[in-house]
């Protein structure tokens, strides 16, 4: 009889575990396999510059056979991919015959947006730069110029573009493009698609914080970097952000470079963290589509760029063919989202599996009305940041000029646990509980992203008897604890610079802000929030089960 039940115990755990290897092996194989609806959309653009004064070695042989040994590359391995030529570039014969001869249908030609010194003269504008390049806001940007500068500029290249390749550019991108410009090469030339700068704060003199993070949005008409939250007030050209951001410290390290550039050797030079972002990019669950810009401008020089090249290319090749990502052009991307979407689109970036041993897991949350970051990190949540959009607060740039080597955007802050913490203690909403009066960071399991219809991002985050139900919605965000009705749960907001806060006052149901002139609020639908007596700047508290709060400035 013993014999008997020992023989069935083990047949017991034997079937357990094949059941659970079973489903390991699923969940392995949903993680490789994402659904065939989530789009992963690749674009190489390579910016071609016909000068680089900032080093003398750097000369325009060097710069020429930069952009042929990318050429080379990309037909390599059948990469489609798009080029963009400063007007000083674009007027130069070589590249002029390299261009043309690439094939249409897989190589798109457009506009780099910097401003030379041969555009401006032949604009009949007075050159104020010390080079006839020079890099910096007030000279090189369009944001240096006035309005009807800036239309004379677009006027010269635009037709200049057309005398040399028998049509108006499609694509135009740079760093930073005011919306006045950004108007008018669509209302005149109708232009398809434009990129501009990842967020990052101060890199290059340009400061672009807050904004729609990562894939594409469709601006203001008073605003190149504010995403628009009706069609009728909306430029219908999608800006896409460029560079590849990595999606844990390229927020973290704000004022650094961890993107895909091939050139950073800790980034997208670097073997292991390349094969990392493309699993986390091509795999991990995204809401709407993904969208990424592989590709790096001619002044680093091939030698800089060959090795992260070299490992991307054959990844981002291999992923065409598994089906897991589509390389395009940007013209192509750009009419692709123009077809699909009216307005601009919720989209995620989640992380499920960070690189090396970092336990690390986030999520980037994207609407019309706001964005947001959850972050999870030795088994607790933080919301790192939430920024809310508002399409009738102007940029800067509109109808002035910047008169400095820097140029800011911004959208409306609420949470900044960049700008508003330090390296080493980030600000941010941290989840936390009162369990037998004290109180303390909550700890749970791996959260599980998953998408509800084609706005909801739903996170469900397991906790010691429950679990945290996250619903990001394209005006709210809702969060439940289920399980756990007894729990004293709230959000504590704590920052190491708080007198950088625009924050003026907290009320039960809202807290009103001032940020660059224009007062918003954050309003608790269902909740509460106060002024805790822990030092923490304020708190949120739920409302029985659930917290929701309204993400719209309007």
């Amino acid at each position: 009889m013993q014999n008997k039940n020992k023989i069935q115990l083990l047949t017991i755990g034997l079937m357990l575990l094949v059941t659970l290897s079973s489903f390991n092996s699923l969940i392995r194989k949903q993680r490789d396999t994402p659904p065939k609806n989530e789009r992963k959309i690749v674009n190489i653009v390579n910016f071609i510059r016909l000068l680089e004064p900032r080093d003398a070695q750097i000369i325009q042989d060097v710069l020429y056979q930069t952009v042929v040994s990318q050429v080379e590359i990309m037909k390599k391995y059948n990469l489609p991919g798009t080029f963009l030529l400063q007007y000083d570039a674009l007027m130069d014969p070589r590249y002029q015959k390299l261009l043309s001869s690439l094939p249409k249908a897989s190589f798109e030609i457009g506009a780099w947006w910097e401003l030379p010194q041969p555009l401006i003269e032949k604009a009949g504008i007075k050159w104020r730069g010390k080079y006839a390049w020079d890099w910096h806001s007030d000279i090189g940007f369009s944001v240096g110029y006035t309005p009807a500068e800036r239309e004379k500029i677009i006027d010269v290249y635009f037709a200049d573009f057309k005398k040399i390749f028998g049509y108006y550019p499609k694509s135009v991108a740079s760093w930073v493009i005011d919306a006045h410009s950004l108007n008018y090469m669509y209302d005149k030339y109708k232009i398809i698609a434009s990129a501009n700068c990842k967020d990052q704060v101060g890199t290059d003199g340009f400061t672009l914080w807050g904004g729609y993070w990562n894939q594409a949005y469709y601006p203001s008409r008073v605003n190149a970097y504010m995403p628009a939250q009706h069609a009728e007030k909306q430029l219908p050209v999608p800006v896409f952000r460029l560079l590849g951001s990595d999606p844990i410290r390229q927020y973290a390290d704000g004022s650094t470079v961890t993107t895909l550039e091939p050139v950073y050797g800790h980034a997208g030079g670097n073997l292991q963290w390349i094969n990392w972002f493309f699993q986390t990019f091509s795999n991990d669950p995204s809401l709407g589509f993904n969208y990424t810009q592989a590709g790096q401008e001619n002044s680093f020089t091939w030698d800089a760029m060959k090795k992260g090249l070299e490992i991307q290319m054959p990844i981002i090749a291999q992923l065409r063919e598994q089906g897991k990502v589509q390389v395009e052009t940007m013209s192509q991307s750009g009419q692709w989202f123009k077809k699909n979407y009216k307005v601009t689109p919720a989209t995620t970036f989640t992380v499920t599996k960070d690189l090396g041993n970092s336990d690390k897991k986030t999520i980037w949350y994207n609407s019309r009305f706001y964005r947001i970051n959850l972050l999870w990190e030795k088994g607790s949540l933080r919301i790192t940041d939430i920024h809310l959009f508002n399409e009738t607060v102007p940029d800067k740039y509109l109808n002035a000029v910047t008169t400095t080597n820097q140029s800011f955007f911004y959208t409306l802050p609420v949470v900044d646990g960049f700008l508003w913490g330090k390296a080493g203690n980030p600000a941010g909403l941290l989840l936390m509980d009162n369990t037998g009066g004290q109180e303390q960071a909550i700890k749970g399991g791996d959260p599980i992203f998953t998408n509800q219809g084609k706005s909801t991002a739903h996170i469900s985050w397991p906790v010691s008897n429950g679990s945290f139900e996250i619903d990001l919605k394209e005006k709210s965000v809702v969060v439940r604890l289920k399980g756990k009705p007894q729990a004293s749960w709230f959000l504590d907001f704590n920052a190491t610079n708080p007198h950088q806060l625009p924050l003026t006052d907290i009320l039960a149901d809202h807290m009103n802000y001032v940020f660059d002139n224009h007062a918003y609020q954050l309003v608790a639908a269902k909740g509460s929030f106060e002024k805790p007596s822990n030092g923490s700047v304020f708190r949120v508290k739920p409302q029985g089960d659930a917290l929701i709060l309204k993400m719209t400035d309007q």
